[in-house]
């Protein structure tokens, strides 16, 4: 299933802006050296030809990015051709119309580079912070992106919901460069996520973080039923996977360089979350053998995963996170220029025929 008029799939990164401890210093950065050292990775990702990149949305001390969109307008503004994409915008608790402006504001700045990934966030504090209840978690997803949806196809807006204030014959401005905002749906594992992406006929950005990709197809499946079922097409339909990565010259060489730093990041994940548990080498070994979808070894591998998961899914984007776990600003840059060069051509390619 090719795309792009046959150039093959679309390949990008995204960070989640998470601050962590380096595990060998114990230094942490500050929130305005993590900003600066994304910008930088976007402007490198852009001159070394990748296709798209991300940025996600939290709202705790530990990340960097609150709010996607003024920094991928900061990301507009040294770049050039590459896609700028909220990897995600907590849908259930942002204002749809704010959300849509901004991004229209954003395809503005970048002459149309902008989409928007909603998604419902992996953490909650979002929901008391902007004065939602997370008992209404999925009522409130639900009609965000029904109005979201609205507001990407009309200039003049009449809604009523349940959670926001009416809208009758209201003026959504500004118009994006785009004819269409593109909007995507983020699925971490549930069938009800993939069925309502299919059902609203936006894309789907799968987060693949480990285990057997195989247990992702029926989800694929749902969300492609549940589209023609809706009366959408199957060619606007478009599947992404996401996935934390790691690559070197070896396979040995990734997983000894990556592993102190991926054990470091669930530590500090995982606190967050109120568990204290900690990877050992022989969990990583097994995250990371070739049969499982964490992206961790050397290009051929990394492209060798990446083509296992097109066959099962045929889908036309992967993004890779590359900057967790306390790493230092030249490990990303080395994965981003490994990325582009070792990988991207090579998948391009055979996703093109």
């Amino acid at each position: 299933m090719a795309n792009r008029d046959g150039a093959g799939m679309e390949i990008g990164i995204y960070t989640l802006a998470d601050i962590g401890p380096n595990p060998f210093t114990s230094k942490t950065i500050t929130a305005k050296e993590r900003v600066k050292e994304i910008i930088q990775a976007a402007k490198l990702a852009d001159e070394a030809g990748l296709d798209v990149f991300g940025v996600g949305e939290h709202h705790r001390l530990d990340y960097a990015s609150s709010s996607p969109a003024v920094l991928l307008a900061a990301i507009a503004q040294a770049t050039n051709r590459i896609r700028l994409t909220s990897t995600t915008s907590v849908l259930s608790t942002l204002d749809p119309v704010r959300l849509f402006e901004d991004f229209a504001t954003l395809d503005l700045l970048s002459d149309g580079r902008a989409e928007i990934l909603a998604g419902r966030g992996a953490f909650i504090e979002s929901f008391p912070l902007f004065g939602y209840s997370t008992n209404d978690y999925d009522e409130l997803f639900e009609e965000h992106m029904d109005l979201l949806l609205k507001l990407t196809q009309h200039e003049t807006v009449t809604w009523t919901g349940k959670f926001r204030s009416s809208l009758r014959n209201a003026e959504i401005s500004p118009r994006p460069v785009q004819e269409k905002l593109p909007i995507w749906i983020g699925v971490g594992g549930t069938p009800e996520s993939a069925v309502r992406a299919g059902r609203f006929g936006v894309g789907m950005a799968l987060a693949i973080l480990g285990g057997n990709p195989r247990r992702f197809k029926p989800l694929v499946d749902l969300y492609r039923q549940a589209a023609l079922d809706a009366g959408h097409s199957l060619e606007a339909l478009k599947v992404g996977v996401t996935g934390h990565a790691y690559i070197a010259k070896t396979t040995q060489q990734a997983k000894d360089e990556f592993y102190p730093f991926y054990s470091n990041y669930w530590s500090y994940v995982n606190r967050q979350r109120g568990m204290g548990t900690r990877m050992s080498r022989d969990d990583f070994e097994q995250m990371a053998s070739p049969e499982t979808a964490l992206f961790v070894g050397s290009p051929q591998q990394i492209v060798e995963k990446i083509l296992q998961q097109y066959e099962l899914f045929g889908h036309h984007r992967f993004l890779a996170q590359l900057d967790i776990g306390g790493q230092p600003f030249k490990s990303v840059a080395e994965g981003i220029e490994l990325l582009a060069t070792e990988i991207a051509p090579i998948v391009r390619r055979e996703t093109s025929k």
